[in-house]
C-alpha cells in the first residue's frame, strides 16, 4: 500500500517538473502592423526593396522589410539571426 502512495508522489512530482513557463511575446503588436503593411503593398505590387529598387514578389522579403522598418523605428523586435 504504501509503495503505491509513493508512486503518485512521485509521478506528481515529474509533472510539475516538466510543466512548460509561458514566454513573453517575442514580437510587439506595432512591429506585426509593420509586416501587415509591407504584406499589403507586396500584393498590391507597390512594395520595392532598397538600393536596386526591384519590385518585391516573395512574402519572406516582405516580412523581412517589414521586420527591418520595425527594428529602425525601436519597436520589439528580435535580433535577426546571424
Amino acid at each position: 500500500m504504501a509503495t503505491k502512495k509513493a508512486a503518485k508522489k512521485s509521478a506528481k512530482k515529474a509533472t510539475k517538473k516538466t510543466a512548460k513557463k509561458t514566454s513573453t511575446r517575442k514580437y510587439s503588436p506595432a512591429a506585426g502592423k509593420s509586416v501587415e503593411r509591407e504584406m499589403k503593398a507586396m500584393k498590391q505590387g507597390k512594395l520595392k526593396s532598397g538600393r536596386s529598387g526591384k519590385k518585391v514578389t516573395n512574402p519572406k522579403q516582405a516580412i523581412a522589410i517589414g521586420l527591418s522598418e520595425a527594428r529602425k523605428a525601436g519597436k520589439k523586435v528580435p535580433a535577426p539571426k546571424k
